[in-house]
């Protein structure tokens, strides 16, 4: 389950805090165009909507590892997450459910759903956990998503609404001089001979900002 006091404890020091704020630094900055993948266990780049993107990932994960950050007191990362094609949210195998995760420091920050379903009046939406965490949420297909108008990759290439583009951000303390960011999935899919087409995801414009209070 995820450490809820993960959260909390971050945004009641920030909001105490957020006046007093002495040195911002982006420690990292990447938007994949020029193939740089310094610093990335697991990383390979694709393109994407015309744009080079971290991914498409699928039953994999990447690792993003910072060494010899500067002197600080909290850390923003925020990215851009690409869910590709036919997820299924919260559904039971085999369709699902298909899960992603989010880890700092090994510390887990985000474990959830998320479907791409169709929703239209009348028929079965199949439910995501996001924004909240999986198993205990049911909230609509592409609840808090950025956009829900993005082309599919694979399987759902010709949908206009193939894709749904989510804007993730977190903030929390942290003063250790090592960060390590990984993303993985947990997709099932014993419906489908080519996993990869059916389900994917990628990610685009990782930035990792040190502030010092």
């Amino acid at each position: 389950m995820i450490k809820k006091f993960l959260f909390i404890i971050p945004l009641f020091f920030i909001t105490a805090c957020n006046k007093n704020v002495s040195n911002e630094v982006v420690v990292y900055h990447n938007d994949f165009e020029t193939n740089d993948l310094s610093n990335i266990t697991n990383g390979v780049i694709s393109t994407y909507n015309n744009s080079s993107v971290l991914g498409q990932y699928n039953d994999g994960n990447f690792i993003l590892t910072l060494n010899n950050l500067p002197k600080h007191d909290i850390i923003t990362i925020t990215f851009d997450l690409y869910i590709h094609d036919s997820w299924d949210g919260n559904k039971k195998a085999p369709d699902g459910p298909d899960i992603w995760e989010m880890f700092i420091n090994g510390d887990p920050f985000i474990y959830t759903t998320f479907s791409n379903a169709a929703c239209a009046p009348g028929n079965f939406c199949s439910p995501q956990s996001y924004p909240a965490d999986y198993p205990s949420n049911y909230n609509n297909p592409r609840t808090g998503a950025y956009r829900i108008d993005l082309p599919g990759v694979c399987s759902w290439k010709d949908d206009p609404k193939g894709t749904t583009l989510y804007k993730i951000s977190k903030t929390f303390k942290n003063s250790d001089n090592k960060l390590v960011l990984q993303c993985v999935d947990k997709l099932v899919q014993t419906n489908t001979d080519d996993p990869k087409c059916d389900e994917s995801w990628s990610v685009d414009n990782i930035n990792v900002k040190a502030v010092t209070l």
